[in-house]
């Protein structure tokens, strides 16, 4: 595994489809955001959902996506249901 699967909630699976998206550093993930990664994996894999956003952003944030904050959880959840579907 790489740098990727270092971040929380990152493993050898989430890191695959990211780096399969482009996204392959810590850094790069950090610069497009959670959203933007999760669109560009969307577009290789249909089948991402809510839980992969919020391990995305958990990732971006540094933290584990059990710990987002209500108003964040909220605001992914709109946006996989607006944009991300």
């Amino acid at each position: 595994m790489g740098e990727l699967s270092k971040l929380p909630n990152i493993g050898a699976a989430l890191e695959q489809r990211l780096t399969e998206a482009g996204v392959e550093t810590p850094e790069q993930l950090r610069k497009l955001g959670a959203r933007e990664a999760f669109l560009r994996i969307r577009r290789i894999d249909s089948g991402a959902c809510l839980h992969m956003l919020s391990a995305l952003e958990g990732a971006v944030e540094g933290i584990p996506k059990k710990d987002l904050s209500p108003e964040v959880k909220a605001g992914l959840k709109e946006f996989f249901y607006s944009e991300g579907t």
